[in-house]
């Protein structure tokens, strides 16, 4: 499916021992935010941002890719349904611009959605995955784990999040879910190399990138 997305609805902290490291509150309901299709980009196009900016931390996720428009619907397997794809990305945080921006009661999407904050892989077809609360990731920096994950761990499961943000925003076909980010982020280095791995019923799944110097 090669359709542009109208946007991309991110999930915070979804698996409890982000939120723990991060020092907030483990949420009772989905915390959505997004980000514009022109925060868009390719693994095969590395990491970029202005280092004048202070850091910026990778935050590896499992998303998917709506296949039929959603709005208002209530039905897990309805919604299910409408994934037709699903591949790993990056949503990256300028930590220390979000920081300040918290501090002072402002809106942070400065941090989370200027051009490149968010990287994905190669979409891969629902069909060839399996069931998607059966899915594992793993993020790699310079062949050190940093992140390790299980849909079984979130919060709040796919379909949940799914009917959740249908309520809330009319997904359209295209539109990309980032569905939230395990414990273990941390700021990217110059040079730095990223393997993330997505491990499924299936069969496993590699992609790689690289932070531009």
């Amino acid at each position: 499916m090669s359709t542009s997305p109208s946007k991309i609805v991110c999930v915070g902290r979804n698996y409890a021992e982000h939120a723990k490291e991060l020092g907030n509150v483990i949420p009772d309901r989905p915390i959505l935010f997004m980000k514009p299709a022109s925060s868009l980009a390719t693994l095969a196009q590395g990491i970029t941002w202005n280092k004048a900016l202070g850091e910026c931390h990778y935050e590896c996720e499992i998303c998917l890719q709506i296949a039929h428009p959603l709005s208002g619907e209530t039905d897990r397997e309805k919604v299910l349904e409408a994934v037709g794809a699903l591949t790993l990305g990056l949503d990256l945080t300028l930590r220390d611009l979000q920081g300040e921006l918290k501090a002072k009661g402002h809106p942070w999407e400065r941090a989370k959605a200027f051009d490149g904050a968010c990287i994905l892989g190669e979409w891969i077809e629902t069909d060839e995955i399996g069931d998607l609360q059966e899915l594992e990731l793993i993020l790699t920096i310079n062949g050190a784990e940093r992140q390790h994950g299980f849909t079984k761990d979130m919060i709040f499961d796919i379909a949940d999040l799914l009917i959740d943000i249908n309520q809330a925003f009319s997904l359209q076909t295209g539109d990309v879910i980032m569905t939230g980010t395990p414990a273990g982020v941390g700021a990217l280095q110059p040079n730095d190399q990223l393997t993330l791995k997505l491990i499924t019923q299936s069969g496993e799944y590699d992609w790689n990138t690289f932070v531009r110097p």
